[in-house]
């Protein structure tokens, strides 16, 4: 990847122009730049859909260079050095569907390419409005981390509008976010350089779906369902699987058992996700359950209904742990 060129020699393509979330809006205290990411309305899934994960980093490259060729102009205009950028992060929205493993997976690609090619450009992060699930999600990207980025995320509490005027100007902040700026439209959200993200309509779409590689295979007989455990040792934890079957359609759902240490019908059980029947013959099944309480939880697969077809399931099933520092903070400000 030609880094140096690619601002004149790439144009990232239309459905990453108009719903990639993000943008550059405002000057921090100290005249350094601000990016935005708007988490919750992003459609990740439709991104990967609509967009080669090519396309992604190269997209993101084209951010870190605009940004960089705009800190190279404050250098001069200020007679210093402004080589980094305040980066707020808006987590409000951020849900099971954003860790989708092909999103995950994908933006870990994007995270590293960040850390090798750029590792001094980030200035500061402020993690807003985080929810319960964020201490999963930065668990999953920790590992990819630099302790030098680690230090420079500040996470904010239910005070988060004062923290950022306290490192950012009203008049250079919007007035969405606790500042005054707005559109020339009035608009508070400062639509004009910061793009929400939405939902991606289907004609953008690629392809149907990320092409999959499985951890199991299980047949499951005519008549007759197969049951995988997963002990969960405190709540807050993550479940998330991916599967699909052959030759037609299989029922699935999510169980807590009430009995340790011998196999439970499902009846039997307390039903977490209602077993359902899913066509993942023709498209991959995948899903996500956060368990609010530790015990054994049971991913059951449903072929009871069939007298004629034996399947085929082939599937994944992770477990994701939380920051357990981030989840304590998180509490305490809550608390």
């Amino acid at each position: 990847m030609d880094l140096d060129n690619i601002l004149k020699n790439y144009q990232p393509p239309e459905v990453l122009q108009l719903y990639r979330s993000g943008g550059f809006c405002g000057y921090d205290r100290e005249g350094y730049p601000i990016w935005y990411y708007v988490i919750g309305t992003l459609d990740a899934k439709g991104l990967l859909f609509s967009a080669s994960k090519q396309d992604l980093i190269k997209t993101k490259v084209c951010e870190c260079e605009m940004l960089l060729e705009m800190s190279k102009t404050l250098t001069e205009k200020l007679g210093r050095k402004m080589e980094e950028v305040v980066t707020i992060c808006d987590c409000e929205g951020l849900a099971l569907k954003h860790l989708w493993k092909p999103v995950v997976e994908a933006f870990i690609e994007i995270l590293i390419m960040y850390e090798d090619n750029y590792p001094e450009s980030l200035k500061r992060l402020f993690i807003i409005k985080a929810p319960k699930l964020f201490p999963v999600a930065y668990n999953l990207f920790k590992p990819f981390l630099s302790e030098d980025t680690r230090k420079k995320i500040m996470v904010p509490g239910d005070n988060w509008k004062e923290v950022l005027l306290k490192y950012i100007s009203p008049d250079q902040l919007p007035a969405y976010y606790g500042g005054t700026l707005t559109d020339p439209d009035g608009d508070p959200k400062c639509k004009s350089k910061i793009n929400y993200g939405g939902d991606i309509p289907k004609s953008y779409y690629v392809c149907d779906q990320v092409k999959q590689q499985y951890e199991h295979t299980v047949m499951i007989n005519r008549g007759s369902s197969h049951q995988v455990e997963y002990e969960i040792l405190f709540p807050g934890c993550v479940l998330r699987w991916q599967f699909m079957s052959e030759p037609s359609d299989i029922g699935f759902g999510v169980f807590l058992k009430t009995k340790v240490g011998q196999r439970q019908k499902a009846g039997e059980m307390t039903e977490v996700i209602t077993s359902d029947r899913y066509n993942a013959h023709l498209v991959p099944e995948d899903g996500t359950v956060t368990c609010s309480e530790p015990g054994i939880y049971v991913l059951r697969f449903d072929n009871t209904y069939s007298f004629l077809k034996s399947k085929k399931v082939n599937f994944s099933v992770e477990v994701l742990l939380p920051d357990k520092a981030s989840e304590e903070r998180i509490q305490q400000l809550n608390d």
